[in-house]
């Protein structure tokens, strides 16, 4: 007895070999604890508001293997909580608060306004129609009424928690797609569009003058403020200034500026944009629309690096870059002597050509892409998407006004069109014109169509307009369609034409 109770109290030590199966065992619980855990928190967080608890013990069970479940018995704070605990769905009784069986209707709108992604299902003991409708239009992706089937509801939350979080990659992937194309305010990553920003970085760091050449709608103006933004002028003063927006009598006055009385109406002295550019940077657009004589000072102030107000005697000496953009051929204006052959040298030190949206095809779906967002943004719209046939009818327009065309259509189009797509029967005609795909799309819509309808109709068609240009005459009406008058005949009375 007296050795049994020493054995108990002093066990004897395992032998090695044991101890170590002891250890193993011991690890192989602790990684499948771990996994357990990890796979645990892999699962989406659910929140349940309800106070029926029979429902809510039936419907956790169900759950559970699924999701991680959180339950809350009221809608207080429940927005700002869903958000910062990464809920992916919220299972919402609307009528838990009170008899009001619309009392959680607000609390579905906030939800859905701050969280687009979130799976939101609602949950109803009222059996009237307008609370489930209510409740959809507050932004609920289903609505169940008691008696509930907790199967049915779990399959759909898992449905709809997987759709959404597709979609949240995809609109990750549109975002990411559309930030790894950007350039300061460009967007497009095609070829020449890469060579544009290597041309941009590498005069930005530079004070030599540059020349932006581009048809209009470009975004010549775009590629002078990156150069600004990259250059150690960055922070001093910028100046625009369209040559081609002032009358001929006023664009002096504003490059150069004036003194009191240099002219009827100079009722003080005032700096010119030249003078307002000193240590900073001067961007003149449309330069080729500037007189000859005004080209004369230009390119005196630009020799001397001093300037002069009409009606002044004083020379006030200054420091700025001019950075100038032109779609005119300055080459031929030289030729033909309406642009002084000097400046033209001066100016043109480093040209930068921004090519035209029809040579940069491949940045044409990121742009709409980034003009969409921007617009329906501006426009407090959810963001709407072009079908694939609406940007096979883009990529094969011309775009004669190029990017600025392609930004104006879009905003026409988030405003004019209803629902979240913008499909081929949505663009003008100007844009449809001449497009392969357009015509593929009316003729055959992606959704298919019935063959022998659309056989039926155009028979129809054809007949209706010979008979029309006949004056109602079968066999001229025949003729015309190439057929005897035995089948027109037949035709028509298959019609009833």
């Amino acid at each position: 007895m007296h050795n049994l109770l020493n054995e108990f109290q002093n066990p004897p030590v395992p032998p090695a070999k044991l101890r170590v199966e002891f250890d193993m065992a011991a690890r192989r619980n602790k990684v499948e604890t771990e996994s357990t855990s990890t796979l645990q928190a892999a699962l989406p967080l659910v929140c349940i508001v309800t106070l029926d608890q029979e429902f809510l013990d039936e419907l956790t069970v169900e759950l559970v293997p699924w999701f991680r479940v959180v339950v809350r018995d009221g809608y207080d704070d429940l927005a700002r909580w869903a958000r910062e605990a990464q809920v992916s769905a919220v299972l919402i009784d609307v009528d838990t608060d009170g008899e009001d069986p619309f009392g959680g209707i607000p609390v579905l709108n906030e939800l859905r306004r701050l969280n687009e992604n979130y799976t939101l299902i609602s949950l109803s003991r009222a059996r009237a129609r307008a609370v489930e409708k209510r409740a959809l239009d507050a932004g609920a992706d289903a609505h169940f009424r008691n008696p509930v089937d907790v199967a049915e509801l779990r399959i759909t939350l898992a449905e709809t928690v997987r759709s959404r979080r597709e979609e949240a990659e995809r609109e990750r992937m549109r975002q990411q797609s559309i930030e790894s194309s950007r350039f300061r305010d460009f967007v497009g990553s095609s070829e020449p569009m890469r060579r544009i920003y290597e041309a941009i970085q590498q005069v930005a760091g530079r004070s030599i003058n540059v020349l932006i050449r581009g048809e209009s709608g470009t975004g010549k103006e775009l590629a002078a403020r990156a150069i600004v933004a990259l250059s150690q002028r960055s922070n001093k003063p910028y100046i625009r200034l369209n040559c081609a927006a002032l009358p001929e009598n006023l664009i002096e006055s504003e490059l150069f500026g004036c003194e009191r009385g240099a002219y009827t109406g100079a009722t003080e002295s005032r700096p010119g944009q030249i003078e307002l550019a000193d240590e900073g940077t001067l961007f003149l657009d449309e330069i080729a629309t500037l007189t000859v004589g005004l080209q004369t000072k230009l390119l005196r102030v630009l020799e001397d690096h001093q300037v002069q107000r009409l009606g002044g005697r004083s020379l006030r000496k200054i420091d700025f870059r001019l950075i100038c953009a032109t779609h005119e051929p300055l080459e031929e204006l030289v030729r033909t002597g309406r642009f002084r052959e000097d400046l033209f040298y001066r100016i043109h030190v480093v040209p930068i050509h921004l090519p035209p949206l029809r040579e940069r095809r491949g940045d044409i779906a990121v742009l709409c892409e980034h003009f969409l967002q921007v617009h329906c943004l501006a426009n407090g719209i959810p963001v709407k998407r072009l079908t694939g046939d609406a940007l096979a009818v883009f990529d094969e327009h011309s775009w004669p006004g190029n990017v600025r065309e392609l930004e104006n259509l879009i905003q026409r189009l988030v405003v004019t069109v209803r629902g979240d797509q913008i499909g081929v029967n949505h663009l003008p005609s100007s844009v449809l014109a001449h497009s392969i795909a357009a015509q593929e799309a009316i003729l055959l819509p992606a959704e298919g169509t019935d063959f022998d309808e659309e056989i039926h109709r155009l028979e129809i068609a054809l007949l209706t307009t010979a008979l029309s240009r006949s004056g109602g005459s079968k066999a001229a009406a025949a003729r015309l369609l190439k057929i005897d008058n035995q089948r027109i005949k037949y035709l028509c009375r298959k019609y009833a034409l």
